[in-house]
């Protein structure tokens, strides 16, 4: 795989692609950090662990370049699962969460539960239970979710998970589980 990174590599018009610039080349897509190929709340999650990696963290990540392929599909249960990980990193990470923040979290949390739940129960908290119910009745709570909530719940999550020392480390190995989930 060293050698093919590599020339796949050569490919990619800048010294340090983000993972998923060169993932997009890999799909055959035009160059971006959103390919379609990849979910989009597991390419949230690759860009804010690239943005919170130095020079070293960012290059270990290309490696994992194959592993986003094909990997995006609609449904609630992957976006969830992938909320409920990064928030849960986060809420276990060494560096201080603050109390708007651990709010936000434990509601992504929530919302993350309820859906892998099968919606079983009372509905979620905070601002999910304003926006489901509304956007349900026009069959639009599954793309939203997917393409802009869970986005955002992983993203903060992974801002927070990042504080503290050795987060390369660390935010690596989240996105290694995050690609678990995924495949």
């Amino acid at each position: 795989m060293g050698a093919d990174l590599i020339s796949e590599y050569a490919w990619v018009r800048r010294p340090e692609p983000c993972v998923l610039e060169l993932v997009s080349k890999l799909a055959r897509e035009p160059w971006t950090d959103r390919p379609t190929c990849v979910h989009p709340v597991l390419g949230s999650v690759a860009r804010v662990v690239h943005d919170h990696c130095g020079p070293r963290g960012r290059r270990a990540l290309l490696p994992l370049a194959p592993l986003f392929l094909d990997t995006a599909r609609p449904g609630f249960d992957l976006s969830a699962r992938l909320v409920a990980l990064c928030v849960s990193t986060a809420l276990a990470a060494p560096g201080e969460v603050a109390g708007d923040e651990r709010t936000r979290l434990l509601n992504a949390q929530e919302t993350a539960s309820y859906l892998l739940a099968g919606r079983a129960g009372a509905p979620p908290g905070g601002p999910a239970r304003w926006w489901l119910p509304a956007l349900d009745r026009l069959k639009l709570s599954e793309p939203f979710y997917r393409t802009v909530v869970a986005t955002e719940h992983a993203a903060e999550a992974v801002v927070v998970a990042a504080r503290g020392g050795d987060h390369d480390v660390r935010l690596k190995r989240l996105l290694r589980q995050c690609l678990s989930l995924a495949s």
